[in-house]
């Protein structure tokens, strides 16, 4: 397994909040005392970040691998090839995989990956590899027998006697079955077959009703970019009284925060890449609602700019930005398995440390976008609105 290129280093301070023209208040992420390039040992020793609540724990890779891309819309998946390309960032320390009971093949994908890994590498690649999956089930009364057959499929497809992690997420808030549903799960945490329960596109005030009913929950994960920073608004104050960490996704907006898109009018039909995944129509709407399209060209030469002195990619400064935020213990990067790969960018991410400077040029222009919280509302609400 590479040993290269890993983690966040040194010692962090959390810097003054930043105020924009129509006084609202951004912080900017910690940042490190000093621009020194880390150690390997540093970097080693800080890829990992401990997920905790009571005596539940779970220690992912703080660059985990999104397999949404497996669902549909993004080219077909060859499974051999899919299964190879797992191997492939997991041999490079991107060992923290992220699915869904509904990303079509990817929990069948992971269970012949984890065969393969016990069958053709050492026990200390095995122990690192974490399979989190994610129940999003329909609105029917949360029985006992429902919920445990349902995880069960799971652990059926992806091969696994316990569930590294069960992210929970419910449509209907209005529907309280919530509560009733990550009881059972938390029973069934107990009898082993789950290791931590989560969330995925819950709100703060959720979450703090969620807590307040006693449910071990070790995170969120929520939509978080340098774009889209509602996370920091609400939800980050209560993970930090807490303890519940942040898993943030879209972070690199399904590659509209990338070299590709920089100098591109797609205002003018054909002139720009095409928008031909789900994921990059679906940030481009995000795009317009927060400032537009000449706003985030400005962003984009920003970020390039950093990029380019620290010598890494618009991604790798992107995600960097996001891991340095309170709260986030780990940020996702969609994967294309088989059809392209990221693992270099991937892995600059950990030696990746943002100055001051750095920090202070991001905000200029973000500060210049709208307050998604007051357009969209709270971290999930997206996938609630009629």
């Amino acid at each position: 397994m590479s040993s290269t290129l890993i983690s966040t280093p040194l010692i962090y301070i959390r810097s003054c909040t930043s105020v924009t023209s129509s006084g609202r208040k951004w912080a900017a992420p910690a940042r490190c005392c000093t621009a020194a390039t880390p150690s390997a040992a540093e970097v080693k020793e800080n890829r990992r970040e401990l997920l905790k609540s009571g005596e539940d724990e779970l220690e992912i890779c703080r660059v985990l691998n999104g397999m949404w891309q497996t669902s549909g819309g993004w080219g077909r998946i060859d499974r051999n090839n899919a299964v190879q390309a797992m191997i492939d960032y997991a041999d490079a320390g991107l060992s923290t995989f992220d699915m869904a009971d509904h990303y079509g093949p990817a929990e069948d994908l992971y269970g012949i990956f984890i065969n393969r890994v016990r069958r053709e590498r050492p026990p200390e690649l095995q122990e690192t590899v974490r399979g989190l999956t994610k129940w999003v089930p329909p609105p029917v009364k949360m029985t006992r027998s429902f919920v445990s057959e349902s995880i069960d499929v799971s652990r059926r497809r992806m091969d696994v006697a316990s569930l590294d992690m069960l992210q929970f997420h419910w449509w209907d808030y209005s529907n309280p079955g919530y509560l009733d549903a990550l009881k059972h799960l938390t029973d069934l945490k107990g009898e082993g077959k789950i290791k931590t329960i989560a969330l995925t596109n819950f709100d703060t005030e959720r979450l703090r009703i969620i807590l307040e009913n006693g449910i071990p929950v070790v995170s969120n994960q929520v939509q978080h970019s340098i774009v889209d920073m509602r996370p920091q608004q609400k939800m980050a104050e209560l993970c930090q009284l807490t303890g519940v960490k942040l898993i943030t996704y879209g972070t690199v907006m399904g590659g509209l925060l990338s070299e590709k898109f920089l100098d591109t009018n797609l205002t003018i039909p054909f002139a720009g890449p095409p928008l031909n995944t789900p994921s990059l129509q679906k940030y481009k709407r995000m795009v317009d609602a927060w400032g537009g399209w000449s706003l985030f060209q400005e962003l984009l030469r920003t970020l390039k700019n950093v990029a380019n002195k620290h010598g890494v990619s618009i991604p790798t400064v992107s995600v960097r930005y996001i891991l340095d935020q309170p709260a986030v213990a780990g940020s996702m990067i969609g994967v294309r398995l088989g059809l392209s790969q990221h693992i270099k960018d991937a892995n600059a991410v950990f030696s990746l440390v943002l100055d001051e400077e750095d920090i202070s040029s991001i905000l200029q222009v973000t500060n210049k976008g709208k307050d998604l919280q007051k357009i969209i509302g709270d971290c999930g609400d997206e996938y609630r609105r009629a």
